[in-house]
């Protein structure tokens, strides 16, 4: 029997991590919570464009607005449910949220970005599978269920804790299977936070200054010759929390890396998540991607003045959007 997926939060990464999944699962055994798109998802499904996998590219799976009504509509429990949404501070929580889907076997796969995302459904589902994963997938959903995805597809998995026991040791494996066989590239850890601050390197840096100037990355850097020093400055402090606590590859070499793949794309480069959230008043990732590295800062006495900075500024951009400044 083909396994169950559920997706909560798909929106494009959630749509195109589905899409991959159906190239090997039915698509009525994909089931996606859907919110601003359900509309146009429930009625012709999805359409994808990648310059990876090709253009034009439709399925449609089943669709419900609540995970309740997902619950209901099948009739064997998921084996997994991909936590696709943005990792924010909710009431009441996402890992709350998905309640309705948890079986006892149920896989929670979290595709999120940021650090610490795993503790509330560590707490909530101690027995199950958690699955912490990132990717590296620039994608932009340009309409209801229309999806562009761009340059590179790319996911790390490891499970929470890293020395989880078997049975999700070996429920981490059978998704990295899963996505390997539909033609994504999956990459198995046995320890997958090292992927995770390395990736905090170009969130941490990019998302919150672009929102802030309001500047794609490329763009921002034709500024002013100060830029980049400033974001390798901002990368170390990132380098010097993620050392703190064993990682010792997160260093000046990774940070570099990340500042030339900015520097060498076309202009205007590309826009990061809290960009787009800052350009449609949405909320958006702060304490997942910025706050949570400064809270880890302190616990390890590390010294991070400019993440500190941009953190509060942040902030106060995001606390704007919920009183409806302009």
């Amino acid at each position: 029997m083909a396994p169950r997926i559920l997706v909560f939060g798909t929106g494009s990464v959630g749509a195109v991590y589905a899409w991959v999944l159906s190239q090997t699962i039915p698509a009525t055994s994909i089931t996606t919570i859907c919110r601003s798109n359900y509309d146009q998802a429930s009625k012709d499904g999805f359409a994808i464009d990648s310059t990876i996998w090709g253009n034009n590219l439709k399925f449609k799976p089943v669709v419900a607005r609540t995970v309740a009504e997902a619950a209901e509509k099948s009739d064997q429990p998921f084996d997994h449910v991909l936590v696709c949404s943005k990792a924010l501070n909710t009431t009441p929580s996402t890992a709350e949220l998905i309640k309705p889907a948890i079986s006892e076997t149920t896989a929670i796969v979290l595709i999120q970005n940021g650090i610490g995302i795993e503790d509330e459904y560590a707490r909530v589902y101690p027995n199950n599978p958690l699955i912490s994963t990132l990717t590296y997938l620039p994608v932009t959903q340009v309409s209801p269920a229309v999806i562009q995805h761009r340059e590179v597809e790319l996911l790390h998995a490891g499970t929470y804790p890293a020395d989880a026991p078997s049975p999700s040791k070996d429920a981490a494996k059978k998704f990295v299977d899963l996505l390997t066989a539909a033609g994504a590239t999956a990459v198995l850890h046995d320890d997958v936070q090292e992927e995770r601050w390395a990736k905090l390197l170009v969130n941490v840096a990019w998302n919150p200054v672009c929102a802030l100037t309001r500047c794609r990355d490329r763009a921002f850097i034709n500024t002013n010759n100060k830029v980049l020093p400033f974001i390798k400055d901002v990368m170390m402090e990132v380098c010097s929390v993620a050392q703190a606590y064993g990682y010792d590859n997160v260093n000046e070499q990774l940070a570099h890396h990340h500042i030339g793949r900015a520097y060498r794309r076309d202009l205007p480069g590309v826009q990061p998540s809290m960009m787009a959230d800052t350009l449609a008043g949405r909320e958006m990732e702060v304490d997942a991607i910025i706050g949570n590295v400064v809270k880890r800062a302190r616990a390890k006495g590390v010294a991070v003045p400019l993440l500190r900075t941009i953190y509060l500024l942040v902030n106060g951009l995001n606390a704007s959007f919920a009183v409806g400044n302009p």
